[in-house]
């Protein structure tokens, strides 16, 4: 059964989830009044807080890793003499201090260091992205690409509660 990949309504399940916390942590809240997360894996910015929250509400951690750099504005803007308003300067990017490659989702879960990228339609890994897997793993580290919320569930299941085996 090792490597069966099993349809779920994965979504579904992780909205159930969330409305059961939600439940516990704020039970005087009426059901009509509370705040129903809707949840997409369409995008990857989608996909990225479906894994997060529901790494969280396993009693894991997890977390977005941002690398890109900032923006720092040199630009002035001021009046000439003749009163029109002039702009001069320019916009530049500042290199960020995260690893090249960095994966998109960091995460400790059962005590496991396991790191996330997110990889939606024909999105494919750099050169950066493949060595930065090759030294989680040879740290010890579980790196997983995902593509889908259903095929992170199933891993999920399959490598951390057993079921597969």
């Amino acid at each position: 059964m090792e490597g069966l990949i099993m349809k779920t309504n994965a979504i579904a399940i992780l909205k159930e989830l969330c409305l059961k916390q939600n439940k516990q942590r704020y039970p005087t809240i009426p059901d009509y009044a509370r705040v129903i997360h809707s949840y997409t894996d369409k995008t990857a910015n989608g996909l990225t807080k479906c894994i997060i929250d529901f790494i969280n509400l396993h009693n894991g951690q997890a977390e977005r890793i941002n690398n890109t750099g900032r923006q720092l504005d040199c630009r002035t803007t001021f009046q000439d003499v003749l009163g029109r308003t002039r702009t001069i300067g320019n916009i530049k990017w500042i290199k960020g201090t995260g690893k090249n490659g960095t994966a998109d989702i960091s995460a400790t879960i059962k005590g496991v260091s396991v790191k996330v990228e997110v990889k939606i339609g024909k999105d494919k890994q750099s050169n950066f992205q493949k060595e930065y897997q090759r030294e989680v793993e040879r740290a010890g580290g579980v790196y997983f690409i995902a593509k889908d919320f259903d095929s992170f569930y199933n891993w999920y299941f399959e490598k951390f509660e057993g079921y597969g085996k």
